[in-house]
């Protein structure tokens, strides 16, 4: 049976990335793990009512989080979800240069080798062929991303259980092109520049191996990202990015291939539309 891990670092960063990539893969009959690595404590709350679980008050967002994930995976069909540790042992780590970094229970703070060793077990345990993280700058330098990419890493190197192919998310400079100029055709100020070369997530188009174009997945994509009620506002800016851009943004998911051969692609592009392509399963 075919079978693929994703690891993330906190909840909601496994929808914006690979939602509909991991609903595909559901309803083509893959298992589908993902794990967890914190439960984004310190995120910003975005639902005025929930304010009061905010870090700097009762410090609740963790354990509602939890939920919201649940309900996530639940519209992405995705039924195997875990976290890498129990609550409070590795914990959001808020954003590069922040005093939660210093946190002595923060995620950025752990030994890699330990929390290497805890994933390595779920992947003796699950045998994923496939494997999908964030690269050495954990997309765009979140310390929790940087160090879930460290683990995941790692623990593919501790495992016994080898895994074939590990890919990890890309956003191609050509797509986020096309959304700069959307946006700015609405007047909007989503990206925060008009130079592309400023985003720290954009990568050039050549480090793109795989895409999924998953289009008939936007709508399982779309629930999963407003389960995500705290972290994801229904009038903010990724669904105005939606309602411009529709599945040319949310339908397609990009990939740079890290491990494993690259499947012969018979296309113009060249890029594998199967993170299984060339697995003898």
């Amino acid at each position: 049976m075919k079978r693929a891990l994703f690891v993330h670092a906190h909840p909601d960063d496994e929808t914006i990335n690979n939602g509909a990539t991991m609903a595909q893969l559901v309803e083509d009959g893959v298992a589908v793990t993902l794990v967890t690595c914190t439960r984004g404590e310190e995120g910003e709350v975005l639902v005025p009512d929930l304010a009061h679980l905010a870090s700097h008050a009762e410090d609740g967002l963790g354990a509602h989080r939890e939920i919201e994930l649940a309900e996530a995976m639940k519209a992405l069909g995705v039924k195997d979800h875990r976290f890498l540790a129990k609550p409070g042992e590795y914990r959001d780590s808020g954003m590069i240069g922040s005093p939660q970094n210093d946190n002595p229970n923060c995620f950025w703070r752990i030994d890699v080798e330990t929390g290497a060793r805890k994933l390595a077990a779920i992947i003796d345990e699950i045998r994923p062929q496939v494997m999908v993280t964030y690269d050495e700058f954990g997309g765009y330098g979140h310390p929790d991303h940087i160090q879930t990419h460290r683990v995941a890493m790692r623990a593919a190197e501790l495992a016994s259980w080898k895994i074939q192919k590990i890919y990890w998310n890309i956003m191609p400079k050509s797509v986020v092109a096309k959304g700069m100029a959307a946006m700015k055709e609405q007047g909007s100020d989503f990206f925060g520049t008009d130079n592309i070369d400023d985003l720290p997530f954009v990568k050039d188009d050549s480090f793109v191996t795989t895409v999924i174009h998953a289009p008939n997945q936007v709508d399982k994509k779309m629930a999963a990202m407003k389960a995500h009620a705290t972290q994801i506002s229904l009038d903010g800016p990724f669904f105005a990015l939606s309602n411009n851009l529709g599945v040319q943004v949310f339908g397609d998911e990009y990939y740079t291939l890290v491990k494993g051969v690259k499947a012969a692609v018979a296309s113009t592009d060249n890029l594998e539309q199967d993170l299984f392509a060339g697995i003898e399963i």
